[in-house]
């Protein structure tokens, strides 16, 4: 009778943790989804308030340019210079996944226009309980 007790009083125990480390890392996948979707559309849209709340004011971007080699900036500079500029039309996204590991995460977006994709990986950490993107390098397949 104890063993039974001790069994069940285990089973509830493991299942109240399992469910909150669940239902924590659901909540953590949405607040990274919103992080996402606030670059994604900022950047369609060109609408550097959006860009600016999924950015760390620090986040850095990084590439290869086959003119001039290896290139970083700050990220959020860059999307200043881009601010005024039309929204692009002819874009389709899409989040090919997310990785989270405790407080970092990484995801992996492909953004395809009609003449080439652009493949994004961001890189986020949860800053004051809040997902930002340090840093983003990518690549262009034409």
């Amino acid at each position: 009778m104890k063993s039974s007790k001790n069994i069940l009083l285990t089973s509830i125990l493991t299942l109240s943790i399992v469910t909150t480390i669940f239902s924590q890392d659901q909540n953590d996948y949405k607040m990274i989804e919103k992080t996402v979707s606030n670059y994604i559309n900022g950047d369609t849209k060109k609408d550097f308030e959006t860009l600016q709340k999924a950015f760390h004011k620090n986040a850095t971007m990084k590439y290869v340019s086959s003119k001039n080699g290896y290139q970083e900036y700050n990220a959020l500079e860059v999307f200043k210079n881009d601010k005024g500029r039309a929204p692009e039309k002819n874009r389709k996204n899409r989040i090919e996944y997310i990785s989270v590991a405790g407080k970092a995460a990484n995801v992996k977006i492909e953004i395809n226009y009609p003449d080439r994709t652009v493949v994004d990986f961001v890189n986020l950490l949860k800053i004051n309980n809040e997902w930002k993107i340090v840093s983003k390098i990518f690549s262009v397949k034409e």
